[in-house]
C-alpha cells in the first residue's frame, strides 16, 4: 500500500491541560498508522488567557471565577485529566498547577522553532507542556523559556534575543486571528490536510479512525472545518 503523507495542525495552548492528553493520543495514533500513513506535524498558537498578566494568577481562584468550580469539582477533574493523560504517557503533576500564566512569549518562541526545526519545535512543544502540568514552572519565565528551548536543541543566545525583543509577536498573533476567524474557540484543534476537523483530547482509537478515513484507507465519516 503507497504511503499516503498528512499535513497536521495542532492548535493548542501550553496552558490547556487537554492539549497535552491530545497530543499523546495523536502521537500514539500516528504510530499505529505508519508507514502506511506519515505526517507533517506542526503546532499553531491559541491563547485560553490571552489577558492573563505576566504575575499569573491562582489556579484554583481563575478556575472557580471562570467556571464557578469548587475546589472538590476540581480535584476531580485533575484526577480524570491525570488518569487521561497515563494513558497516553503523560505525567499530570498531582496536586496540578499551583498558578496558570501568559503563554504568549512560549507562542512566539514555538513559532520560531517552526521555522527553525519542526523535529525541534514538537521538542519544545513537548517541554513546555511538561514544564507546565508536572513540574508547576512558569511557561512565561524568560530563563525556563530560554532552558527549555536549549533542551530542545535551539539556539540558546538566539531564543534570549527574541524574548528580549517583540520579534515574532505579530506574526504570532496573526496566526492566532487565523484560527479564531476560522471559528476555532476551544483546544485542543487538529486540522487535517487544511480540512478535516477533530476537536478535543480524543481517545487514541478516535485519531486512528480519522488518520486512516482521511488517508483513504477507510470511508470517510470526519467532521470538516
Amino acid at each position: 500500500m503507497p504511503t499516503t503523507r498528512l499535513h497536521i495542525d495542532f492548535v493548542s495552548d501550553v496552558s490547556c491541560p487537554w492539549c497535552a492528553v491530545g497530543l499523546g493520543a495523536l502521537e500514539a495514533a500516528l504510530r499505529n498508522v505508519a508507514p502506511e500513513v506519515t505526517a507533517e506535524l506542526r503546532f499553531q498558537p491559541f491563547e485560553l488567557n490571552p489577558q492573563m498578566p505576566p504575575e499569573g494568577q491562582d489556579t484554583f481562584e481563575h478556575l472557580n471565577q471562570k467556571y464557578g468550580s469548587s475546589r472538590e469539582q476540581q480535584a476531580q477533574a485533575r484526577a480524570a485529566i491525570r488518569a487521561r493523560g497515563a494513558d497516553v504517557g503523560f505525567a499530570f503533576s498531582e496536586g496540578g498547577r499551583p498558578r496558570i500564566y501568559n503563554t504568549f512569549d512560549a507562542h512566539r518562541l514555538l513559532h520560531w522553532a517552526e521555522l527553525e526545526d519542526l523535529a525541534k519545535q514538537a521538542a519544545l512543544k513537548k517541554a513546555l507542556l511538561k514544564a507546565c502540568h508536572t513540574d508547576g514552572e512558569n511557561p512565561s519565565d524568560p530563563e525556563v523559556l530560554v532552558r527549555l528551548a536549549t533542551e530542545s536543541g535551539l539556539d540558546p543566545e538566539r531564543a534570549r534575543s527574541i524574548l528580549a525583543s517583540d520579534e515574532y509577536a505579530a506574526e504570532t498573533r496573526e496566526r492566532e486571528r487565523l484560527y479564531t476567524d476560522a471559528g476555532i474557540h476551544s483546544v485542543p484543534a487538529i486540522i487535517i490536510d487544511n480540512k478535516h476537523l477533530i476537536s478535543g483530547g480524543q481517545p487514541v482509537e478516535v485519531f486512528e479512525r480519522a488518520l486512516r478515513q482521511i488517508a483513504g484507507a477507510e470511508p470517510a465519516r470526519t467532521a470538516e472545518a
